[in-house]
């Protein structure tokens, strides 16, 4: 089925169900540790597996998503921090707009080069509104992607940006603190978004405990990213 993993979060969404995802970037996990990561994936219940990063130094996005499929039946998603970052091999790709920034490559740029590339591919293409929050210091994406992140104690702020991307037509909202986030996004931020927004919200950044997941969770999050935690073995 083309859309099945939106339409599997957009289930959960309307049946008030929750989603943990695992965040790879191919730069920081070495493919030969894949059959024992994978195996801890499994082990937390984890519903999908993002693949990306904001920049990326190894050209092996193809090989890692093969090597990872033939682990596992879990969904593989493109977390792209590029164009580049383009693989047939995933089942889907966060059609991501940089939402919170104003710099044009992010919000059209790198979307008018990735359209025909995708295009020619079999993946799902989901349209997530993609929002960056400010986490108590500069990440690679704020600074990759040359804007400033949302600032924290401005949820009003966040609601507004989320209501353009659902107008424009986004099929998610991505809330995210960036890689090595210091402090995740707030319960109340997510929570004002979550009642203002009729889409289902992915939570990111700075997430670091069981007890930080269900809070997000309660807040109103559908789906959870853990990239940074799992990376350090901290579940």
């Amino acid at each position: 089925m083309k859309d099945k993993v939106l339409k599997d979060i957009q289930k959960a969404y309307r049946n008030h169900q929750k989603k943990l995802v695992i965040l790879l970037d191919p730069d920081k996990t070495q493919i030969a540790d894949l059959p024992d990561i994978v195996k801890r994936i499994h082990q937390l219940n984890t519903n999908c597996i993002f693949v990306g990063g904001s920049l990326l130094f190894k050209n092996i996005i193809d090989e890692f998503i093969l090597h990872i499929k033939q682990l596992t039946d879990l969904p593989v998603v493109l977390f792209p921090g590029s164009a580049m970052q383009i693989s047939n091999q995933a089942d889907a790709i966060l059609f991501l707009q940089l939402l919170s920034g104003r710099n044009p490559d992010y919000l059209i740029g790198n979307q008018v080069i990735a359209a025909p590339l995708l295009k020619q591919t079999d993946l799902e293409v989901i349209s997530t509104g993609y929002l960056l929050v400010e986490s108590g210091r500069e990440t690679t994406a704020s600074y990759i992607s040359n804007t400033k992140p949302l600032p924290s104690h401005k949820p009003e702020i966040a609601v507004a940006t989320a209501l353009a991307g659902e107008f424009i037509g986004n099929k998610l909202i991505y809330l995210d603190g960036g890689s090595g986030a210091l402090h995740p996004i707030s319960l109340n931020m997510i929570k004002m978004v979550s009642e203002n927004v009729n889409l289902p919200l992915i939570i990111g950044g700075g997430i670091k405990t069981k007890k930080q997941i269900r809070a997000v969770f309660d807040a109103g999050a559908t789906v959870v990213v853990i990239g940074t935690a799992f990376e350090n073995d901290e579940f």
